[in-house]
């Protein structure tokens, strides 16, 4: 079957030569045509995602064109005179995709707008919006190294597809042929004709406008702090610098090896700013010119990374941490100038700190938890958005470093969560303290939480496998201890149910997921996931302790633990 698909490849795929080259070196190699053809790559809830090259298991345009292709039946049969957003980012053929996706829904009928400069993915749910658009699409593939690309779909709301509607986009694209089936008119870039239109500068300010409102203007501080500030190679330049300038932080410094656009990212390869070694040419930035705070977005901007000044040099703040932080400060500030609303609503994911439920109980704001992806908090946005309320909502955030406080989008944003940081920043410094000083008064308050993301990789088809396996096993055979530790109950959402250590069970109330999430005497809480977006499996660790010393402790045996089950 995989020599078949090879074999159709060889003679069809003709429009692109880097594919043409690839299928040529691969020839003979039955390793190398299995990964690339041994699947289709799979298109869920967040689009497509994979490594770029030849065949039906990688980004192409191709694969992409058939997705865009199986997307436009899916828009024609359930809008009239349907129309979609695209934005890109950096990547490697990022721009070359958004015009391939634009000319097959262009041919399609639909009606297309299209940015002509590269985007943060915040920008395309505001143009969705903006434009009243029935869909969209945003070519990306977030923080993963440069070898990936892929393909973020956006319903009519802004927020990213719901699973009823990926398994319906699916059925679509399962029914097109690869190389019969998809319609494509000619475009490229500087052609904008029938279909197709670019989207200005009007709509790009008219979201910087909306981010700013969100800008909360506490008394007098002082907004001349120093930032380093690096896009990563990715898309977040002009819109972060200009929302951080509208708002008084001219103070602006971006490194040289990481301002402009580079889709192999050479001084960054894995470009997510979960992790130090993406921040290092920030880091030595910041050091050299005595900045007060490092910023860092991921290449398509929704996601930020901070790092502060401290004596002994700079400190990362995570993304649980700065989702507290941000969390507080918003309920503080508001609640001080009379803006916090009645009954408000924040939303954060099963996988983030439970610290947060400390902070709303404290300020008396109604915590929701969805599951991972920040899609689910952007579907919670909507649902209020229906019953006339969303002014309810004040703040949402995800572990993974990203945080939205406001609706005007309805995905994570970065150029909101730039500004909010550095305003917070800015107050705090006022006050004498810095973002490190009021985590640890927070401790002091609610309790020390410390948390940790294990992950570990499973490359191609064999990796997948053992990685259902690993998810099989958990599932089938539930422990009574881990790790010296007693279960008090596991929740398998995949059948939403939770299952107690005396026997009993009772209905989860979220959505069907492969995850599981194992709560532990101590107040220890391990969950276990197959990444969407990822090859890898990845463990969320969260543990309440006296100090956080103890809780990485904890965590280390844990992670020990864990390798030892699943073979790292």
């Amino acid at each position: 079957m995989d020599i078949n698909r090879y074999n159709e490849w060889v003679v069809k795929a003709k429009e692109d030569n880097d594919l043409i080259l690839e299928l040529s070196q691969i020839k003979n190699n039955e390793k190398e045509i299995k990964e690339r053809f041994y699947r289709d790559l799979e298109f869920g809830t967040g689009g497509l995602r994979g490594i770029i090259g030849a065949g039906t298991n990688r980004m192409n345009i191709y694969t992409l064109g058939k997705a865009t292709q199986g997307y436009s039946n899916y828009l024609k049969k359930n809008f009239k005179n349907p129309s979609v957003a695209i934005a890109y980012d950096s990547r490697i053929k990022s721009e070359l995709f958004a015009q391939t996706a634009a000319a097959v829904f262009g041919e399609n009928g639909i009606t297309v707008y299209i940015y002509n400069e590269l985007m943060p993915t915040p920008a395309l749910s505001f143009a969705i919006r903006y434009l009243k658009c029935n869909g969209g699409i945003v070519i990306t593939a977030s923080h993963n190294p440069g070898e990936y690309n892929g393909y973020k779909v956006y319903n009519a709301d802004g927020c990213q597809i719901t699973l009823e509607a990926a398994e319906s986009i699916q059925a679509e694209i399962n029914a097109v042929n690869v190389f019969n089936d998809v319609k494509k008119m000619k475009f490229h870039k500087g052609l904008s004709e029938g279909r197709i239109a670019y989207i200005g500068d009007e709509i790009v300010n008219q979201y910087l406008a909306a981010v700013s409102k969100e800008a909360l203007q506490p008394h007098q501080i002082d907004k001349n702090v120093s930032i380093v500030y690096t896009p990563l190679n990715g898309a977040g330049r002009r819109c972060v610098t200009a929302c951080l300038k509208q708002n008084g932080f001219e103070n602006i410094i971006i490194p040289k090896e990481q301002e402009n656009p580079e889709g192999t990212f050479p001084t960054c390869p894995y470009p997510n700013p979960e992790i130090r070694e993406a921040l290092e040419v920030g880091l030595k930035k910041a050091a050299e010119v005595n900045s007060d705070i490092l910023l860092a977005t991921d290449p398509d901007c929704d996601r930020v990374g901070v790092a502060i000044k401290m004596p002994l040099g700079f400190e990362l703040i995570s993304g649980n941490q700065m989702g507290i932080l941000l969390f507080d400060y918003i309920c503080k500030i508001k609640k001080a100038t009379g803006t916090l609303p009645n009954k408000p609503i924040a939303i954060t994911t099963i996988v983030s700190t439970k610290m947060a439920d400390k902070v709303a109980k404290d300020y008396g704001v109604e915590l929701r938890r969805v599951l991972t992806g920040f899609k689910y908090i952007g579907e919670q946005i909507g649902l209020l958005e229906e019953k006339d309320e969303v002014t309810r909502y004040i703040f949402g955030f995800e572990e993974s470093y990203g945080y939205l406080s406001g609706a005007f989008v309805r995905d994570k944003d970065g150029v909101n969560a730039s500004l909010l940081i550095c305003e917070m920043f800015a107050y705090y410094k006022s006050l004498g303290k810095s973002l490190i000083d009021v985590i640890n008064e927070l401790y002091q308050k609610h309790g020390v939480f410390t948390e940790e993301l294990q992950s570990v990789t499973f490359e191609g088809a064999t990796g997948f496998e053992k990685m259902c396996a690993i998810m099989k096993q958990l599932r089938e055979h539930i422990p009574k201890e881990m790790n010296g530790h007693l279960v008090d109950s596991v929740c398998d959402y995949k059948v939403s149910k939770q299952y107690f250590a005396d026997g009993e069970t009772a209905a989860l109330s979220l959505p069907k997921s492969n995850v599981l999430e194992f709560n532990l005497e101590g107040d220890i809480t391990a969950i276990v996931r197959p990444s969407g977006t990822e090859p890898k499996l990845k463990v969320y660790y969260s543990v309440k302790s006296k100090t956080k010393e103890e809780g990485k402790a904890i965590i280390d045996s844990f992670i020990n633990y864990f390798n030892k089950i699943i073979g790292a």
